[in-house]
């Protein structure tokens, strides 16, 4: 959400911080107009002082939010149409860099953009949580820090040789809307390349974090694929720490996925767990050869 100040005495416009916490946010509901325009898309008009247009920003797979225009006088057809044709670049720019910058078949983000993404969170400090209702957001006064899960679909293989490659595109498709559903807007969804995927969340706690795994995993088991049934999935995580390269987290989640794999499948493990136990060899603070 964006606010653009077009008045005579504004200086410049504002708008929401790039990292914003999203549970800090205020609720759709709490703003009808904005409710309103995202349903009707069309520009809704509210007369006061200042006069308030808001118009639904979408991109080309979806609603992304609203910007809502603050100006002294109402704004006139050319004024509507100049901030249509405005929004409408931002259209096309958002394609273009989901072209290069998202998975064509899921629509997560793609392998090119993570190592990017990785070093932009570690140099941002995430912001204090609040206390919220719902297991999928912190309790107050814990401090976040970053968590990186690699989650693999069990046989897929078997998938694709029994039903072909199209119903194995499908699965791939329907697993990357069941992960949007169970992580939070601001986690980062990645397909690295076939059936591996890559998430990047914000959490408390190692055990925080395996719960939302935890719950992906569940909701996937319980999800009847069309053709296929049931599949499962095995996933590994690990936290995220300040020397890391992304090539170093990913091969601690790899190596708990791995063990996830080679231990059953269909279950969600902890590197720092692994290494507590006794079954890893804890070599965080070793060398790093980038393999990507």
């Amino acid at each position: 959400m964006t606010r653009a100040r077009i008045g005579a005495h504004d200086l410049a416009a504002v708008g929401d911080p790039i990292w914003v916490e999203f549970d800090q946010l205020p609720l759709l509901a709490a703003f009808p107009e904005r409710q309103q325009a995202l349903v009707q898309q069309a520009p809704l008009l509210l007369p006061g002082t200042p006069a308030r247009a808001v118009f639904a920003l979408v991109n080309e797979r979806e609603t992304v939010g609203v910007v809502e225009i603050d100006s002294d006088l109402p704004l006139d057809a050319a004024g509507q149409q100049l901030v249509r044709s405005i929004l409408q670049i931002y259209r096309n720019f958002q394609a273009l860099l989901d072209y290069s910058e998202r998975d064509t078949l899921t629509g997560l983000l793609n392998r090119k953009t993570f190592d990017e993404a990785f070093f932009k969170l570690q140099a941002v400090q995430p912001p204090a949580p609040v206390e919220a209702a719902d297991e999928r957001r912190t309790a107050p006064a814990r401090p976040q820090g970053h968590y990186l899960g690699v989650i693999d679909i069990d046989h897929f293989k078997h998938v694709n040789d029994s039903f072909g490659h199209l119903i194995g595109d499908e699965v791939l498709l329907l697993l990357a809307r069941l992960m949007r559903g169970s992580f939070r807007f601001h986690d980062q969804l990645y397909r690295f390349g076939g059936e591996e995927f890559v998430v990047l969340l914000r959490c408390a706690s190692d055990a925080d974090a395996g719960r939302a795994f935890e719950r992906l995993r569940n909701t996937v088991m319980a999800f009847a694929f069309p053709q296929v049934g049931t599949i499962t999935i095995s996933a590994g995580y690990t936290a995220v720490q300040g020397a890391d390269t992304p090539s170093r987290a990913f091969e601690r989640a790899d190596k708990a996925v791995y063990w996830s794999k080679s231990h059953g499948r269909n279950q969600v493990t902890s590197h720092a767990a692994l290494v507590a136990q006794g079954e890893l060899l804890d070599d965080s603070h070793t060398g790093d050869v980038e393999l990507f």
